[in-house]
């Protein structure tokens, strides 16, 4: 028999002896006042053992559909500062009927699809959660990786790009000095800057805001609409003469149908604003009697949401695209060009002079901003609900502030590598908003098949057909996105492989709840020595404790007249970093036996160890076998599968867990 314990204090307490202060803590380590300030939010646990120690986030308080609406709005309806241009230079004359295109996988497309998102993913974690309960274990934690790339480079290119049509914007005003033109990548820098700094002072998302910026912006997108159609109306061979050039470049109607089907990809910036719908989802006021397990009422108010933004835009989308093609000469769409990048500010100039349409700048500067902090929310909230869960990220990720520096640092990065070029960027947006749409389509036509419901399955498999279509023509023409995403991806899996291995001797648990049995078989033992025996559970009914029982007795020289509690361990999802130890007592052949399930066996065992030390008072001791095999193998078995070779590690989560000698339960292994 081997007793796994801190050589050079040989003094070391003994199972069953009581310990001292069991509730005291062991002092954490203190931080500067800078460090306090920049890890604000990361929860230090002092003695590292589990218990009730989880922070409960703030409810948000809830607000109107239609003003939540207006959060959203600032991202999808801000795409109206540059989408009609990017349309007119990727499509040319056929930018309005590629633009129908794209409002019908709008309407009929995007919305059903995330329409029943809000449906099965109701407490804002979108898409990817709903993917990551449809795929469970490795594979699936694996795949929401990647989404997460993808995601992460949507978001960002949100930022970056915003930022650059904002400087777009300013540096083309009548007023601006002329030589900002020539500082675009610094403004635009400074412009990032901004948005880091204001989130690192500590940037609230105010909807109210958000509803003074969208209802002014819509407003002034309103009046350059109603103007440009007048226009038209006034003078109808402006109309004729499109007509010429569509049908000089084009023979038939079926081949301006057909090329419209190959480039609307490039248009698909304008699907923006769904994910978000969903993300905001707790925000969304429901009804009185809404429970949080069947929020009917703010399901259908999220639905209002999502569909109102969706005619919305798509209502904006056509007629944008018909004024801008009909009425901005085609070459001021090129790079350098009065409308590139700000096709309706170029309007309102022209139309309604350089008063209005320096208003109209200003207004969309500022909810292009606003649409890169909404983007920088949306990554502050994605990263720490997944990866630190997954055990794939250091503790601070789960805070605001280093995120912060690391996000606006890659944001500057790309922003340099694009040289703040708003045309350069249009393709990695475009890739990064087209696979969330692929995956929740994907994700709801899983969803249908598994409920059976065959119209649903084929209906949303046929969305899903499209949106693959329309990301992969999108890769295959600008491939900017997926080698960004490719590069966050890339990122993702390194730091998360290397944290998960770092992390892996955590105690990985967040509360450990013993049922009334279990309570009462370690009180009772706790009057003398409290022996825990590890125990394979048992398969088919094998009766194996009356063996075991028998061979740890004589091994590791337990006294007959001392009671053996058993302790057997189901390994669930190993892939999941933490999890809750719900621990029942049984007698099964005459014999105290305790069952819990882990994800991780030694350190789900180290846990209940100093819990038990915790509740009782006694240190107590466990009794383990050797474990066979190279330990190599075991240690990835530990780190894949939960298991491997569990007496070392279980002593080794115990000794970084509780740096006390005196304190640390004893580890005996035979």
């Amino acid at each position: 028999m081997t007793v796994v314990r801190d050589e050079e204090h040989p003094g070391a307490t003994h199972p069953g002896a009581t310990v001292p202060g069991v509730a005291d803590h062991t002092t954490p380590r203190t931080r500067s006042g800078f460090s306090r300030w920049f890890f604000q939010g990361l929860s230090e646990r002092a003695a590292g053992h589990p218990g009730p120690h989880r922070v409960e986030v703030n409810t948000t308080h809830q607000k109107s559909w239609w003003r939540v609406m207006c959060l959203t709005g600032v991202d999808y309806f801000s795409t109206l500062g540059y989408q009609p241009g990017i349309a007119a230079l990727a499509a040319g004359v056929l930018s309005p009927i590629a633009t129908l295109v794209l409002v019908l996988l709008t309407l009929f497309g995007a919305l059903p699809v995330y329409r029943r998102v809000a449906k099965e993913s109701f407490r804002g974690e979108g898409s990817i959660a709903m993917l990551e309960r449809l795929l469970p274990r490795w594979a699936g934690k694996l795949f929401v990786l990647m989404l997460l790339g993808f995601a992460a480079t949507d978001f960002l290119i949100t930022m970056t790009l915003s930022a650059a049509d904002a400087t777009e914007h300013l540096v083309s005003n009548p007023y601006a000095p002329s030589g900002w033109v020539d500082h675009k990548l610094l403004i635009t820098l400074l412009l990032l800057a901004l948005l880091g700094g204001v989130f690192l002072r500590g940037f609230a998302e105010a909807i109210g805001i958000a509803v003074v910026l969208v209802g002014v912006y819509l407003t002034l997108n309103l009046i350059v609409a109603v103007v440009g159609v007048a226009h038209l109306i006034s003078a109808p061979h402006l109309i004729g003469d499109w007509g010429s050039a569509l049908t000089t470049a084009h023979s038939n109607p079926l081949a301006m149908v057909g090329v419209a089907l190959l480039v609307f990809p490039k248009l698909a910036l304008g699907l923006s604003g769904f994910e978000t719908g969903v993300a905001v989802m707790p925000q969304v006021k429901g009804d009185e009697g809404d429970t949080d397990d069947h929020p009917a009422g703010r399901i259908r108010n999220t639905r209002r949401l999502l569909g109102t933004a969706a005619v919305i835009m798509s209502v904006f989308l056509l007629v944008t695209s018909v004024i801008t093609t009909v009425l901005i000469p085609q070459k001021e769409f090129a790079a350098g060009g009065g409308a590139n990048g700000r096709a309706l500010a170029y309007l309102a100039h022209e139309y309604l002079g350089n008063g209005f349409g320096s208003f109209y700048d200003v207004s969309t500067i500022l909810i292009l901003w606003f649409a890169g902090a909404s983007a920088m929310a949306g990554l502050l909230n994605l990263v720490p609900r997944y990866l630190p869960r997954y055990g794939m990220a250091p503790e601070w990720a789960g805070t605001v502030r280093p995120l912060v520096v690391v996000f606006a640092s890659i944001a500057f990065v790309v922003t340099w590598v694009f040289d703040a070029n708003v045309d350069k960027q249009s393709g990695a947006y475009a890739t990064g908003v087209l696979v969330l749409m692929t995956s929740a389509s994907i994700a709801v036509t899983i969803s249908a098949r598994r409920r059976r419901k065959t119209p649903a399955t084929i209906g949303f498999g046929l969305i899903a057909a499209v949106f693959v279509y329309t990301t992969v023509l999108n890769i295959i023409e600008r491939p900017d996105g997926v080698r960004i995403a490719g590069l966050f991806i890339l990122g993702i899996m390194i730091v998360s492989l290397w944290s998960r291995v770092g992390r892996a001797f955590e105690l990985r648990t967040d509360e450990v709840i013993l049922d009334d049995a279990a309570k009462g078989y370690l009180f009772a033992a706790a009057k003398g020595a409290i022996h825990i025996v590890a125990h394979e559970p048992d398969e088919n009914e094998e009766h194996t404790l009356i063996i075991k029982e028998r061979q740890e007795r004589a091994s590791s020289y337990i006294p007959d007249g001392e009671p053996i509690i058993f302790l057997e361990v189901t390994v669930s999802d190993a892939s999941d970093f933490k999890s809750d130890l719900h621990v029942r007592g049984i007698e099964r052949d005459g014999f105290e036996v305790l069952l819990m399930t882990s994800p991780v066996v030694p350190n789900s065992i180290a846990a209940l160890l100093l819990h038990i030390r915790d509740v009782t008072g006694v240190l107590p001791g466990v009794y383990f076998e050797w474990t066979e095999g190279s330990p190599v193998a075991n240690l990835f078995r530990f780190l894949f599968t939960g298991e491997g070779e569990v007496a070392p590690t279980t002593r080794e989560v115990l000794r970084r867990a509780e740096p006390n000698r005196d304190r640390r339960p004893t580890v005996h292994v035979a």
